[in-house]
């Protein structure tokens, strides 16, 4: 029968509820366990690809099109999973849901309600995913702070979860702050008993605890959680800062986390094996050369905005050895002061993330076009692919004021256009080019060296493209679209052969990266980067 786990997070949000979530995962697997995660977002929107990343971090892109919460990328990278759109559950898809059924006339004759119809619903999708994914152990992280009036319904569902499944099928995680004062250097264990209690109130006792404290809790701290949160001590654990986010799984379990979570769930009892993982986070840890980055993007205010990229940054890095530093630095910075575009010459690689609307794009082109008549390796991604294009355009090709319609819809030479399949298309929500989509890739190029195939599938999130009317006119002038989709109108990949390293993809290769798999054009850049640091030739692939 399967198991539930369900995380619950305390006193404020952000407090690492995903990344406990990605290593409860990370701990079953390690014992041969099969699991499968879930996101639930009490926000009203459907799906989080309308909001803008600054509200609520990047929007992850699941293989089948899914615009998701950010933690189903932790989940896929910790547990190297390929989830769904399924597994990222909001109450917006929930009410609408439940009233598309009531205007269809499922409920003729009663009065629809929260309980239960809303936590039916819930209920039925949490289900649903543990139904198609024929796993063991069923994790759902329940987003916001409990007592946050959005997250009532789904701590309401969770709660009847335990009647229904049975209290040796289900399992209960509350997350919380335990804060060190600055003055006195005192662990405060208040914030998160309230926390608790709180919890209590709407009817779910927790089965463990976890703080989230600077550091390790000591004993008089782990005593009185256990006491005020009414749990034994050996259920009590400590998810502290360390320098890798990668360490977390490998220190809960440390704790004997991983022992009773199976005990507690009634899971056979299975020796550990984390010898990849612990492989892959030595490699990040104890690096033998380092190389910085400059990221010139147009969200740098928030790192969450570009964590997928940041990750894959760092897994490029543990392949190669060497330590990555991001810098983030705001594209606008180059607008207002285009002589600062000089400072790019104290990296060892310049790369240009997605963005969207004309906010940042001149910037971005030129940190793309110092990249280039510096020989300093590139790679852009998304509307980094299609600001090269631009600079190509611009500065190669002589196409004056060479522009996207999404930047200049009057450009003379509108290098990048609305694909057309997206003309006409009024509503916002889900409707870009999403997901994964078949490359075809030319022989004898960068694209192929690194990929190693003449065929692979990427996920995408773009509305805009290359316009095929300019293809012929860029090649002519020595750039390369070495990726094209399978019938040859819809370009993919683009290279400079004559430069050290110059890449570009319209897809997002930083969703498919995993620890000790990181994806090739992020790890064909890293390379690029340190083989220069290093006065090495021209990288080999």
């Amino acid at each position: 029968m399967v198991k539930y786990v369900f995380v619950t997070g305390g006193v404020l949000s952000s407090v690492g509820k995903g990344i406990v979530t990605s290593s409860i995962g990370k701990m079953l697997q390690a014992r041969g366990f099969k699991v499968t995660a879930i996101k639930i977002d009490p926000y009203v929107n459907v799906d989080a690809g309308t909001m803008n990343p600054y509200m609520h971090g990047e929007v992850y892109v699941t293989e089948d099109g899914g615009e998701t919460d950010l933690d189903l990328g932790w989940y896929e990278r910790f547990l190297d999973l390929n989830l769904k759109k399924e597994n990222n559950i909001t109450t917006g898809q929930v009410y609408r849901a439940v009233i598309e059924k009531e205007r269809r006339g499922d409920f003729l004759g009663r009065c629809v309600q929260i309980v239960p119809h809303i936590t039916n619903e819930i209920k039925s999708r949490i289900r649903s995913v543990a139904a198609d994914s024929k796993v063991d152990v069923v994790l759902t992280e329940v987003g916001g702070t409990v007592g946050d009036i959005e997250g009532l319904p789904f701590l309401e569902a969770i709660r009847q979860m335990r009647l229904e499944e049975g209290y040796e099928n289900t399992l209960y995680v509350h997350v919380a702050l335990v804060p060190i004062l600055d003055v006195t250097k005192e662990m405060k264990t208040k914030p998160l008993q309230h926390s608790v209690n709180e919890l209590r109130r709407i009817g779910i006792q927790p089965d463990i605890i976890v703080a989230r404290c600077p550091q390790m809790i000591d004993a008089e701290a782990l005593r009185k959680i256990a006491l005020f949160g009414t749990i034994p001590e050996n259920a009590v654990f400590c998810s502290y800062n360390v320098e890798s986010i990668y360490q977390v799984p490998l220190i809960l379990d440390e704790q004997g986390m991983g022992d009773f979570i199976c005990k507690r769930l009634g899971l056979p009892e299975r020796k550990s094996n984390y010898d990849e993982w612990k492989r892959f986070v030595e490699a990040l840890l104890n690096p033998e050369h380092e190389v910085r980055i400059a990221l010139v993007g147009k969200y740098a205010g928030l790192v969450d905005s570009y964590v997928s990229m940041n990750e894959a940054l760092r897994h490029a890095g543990a392949a190669c050895k060497t330590k990555v530093r991001i810098h983030h630095i705001e594209a606008e910075t180059f607008e207002k002061s285009p002589s600062k575009v000089e400072m790019l010459k104290e990296f060892d690689g310049i790369f240009v993330p997605y963005g969207f609307g004309p906010r940042g794009a001149e910037g971005k082109i030129a940190a793309i076009k110092f990249a280039r008549e510096n020989n300093i390796p590139f790679l852009g991604i998304c509307f980094g692919f299609q600001l090269a294009t631009v600079e190509f355009a611009r500065n190669v090709c002589g196409l004056k004021d060479a522009n996207s319609t999404e930047i200049d819809p009057n450009s003379p030479h509108p290098v990048i256009d609305l694909m057309p399949e997206q003309r006409g298309i009024e509503l916002k929500g889900a409707t870009m080019r999403l997901g994964a989509h078949k490359i075809i890739i030319k022989p004898n190029t960068l694209a192929h060296k690194l990929y190693q195939s003449e065929e692979i599938f990427e996920r995408h999130r773009h509305r805009f493209e290359v316009n095929i009317d300019y293809v012929e006119k860029l090649e002519k002038e020595g750039l390369v679209f070495s990726g094209r989709s399978p019938d040859g109108r819809r370009m993919e990949i683009l290279e400079l052969p004559n430069h050290y390293f110059f890449f570009a993809s319209q897809f997002h290769g930083e969703f498919k990266s995993r620890p000790g798999k990181p994806d090739p054009e992020y790890h064909g850049f890293v390379k690029a980067c340190l083989d220069r640091k290093l006065r090495k030739a021209k990288p080999e692939f």
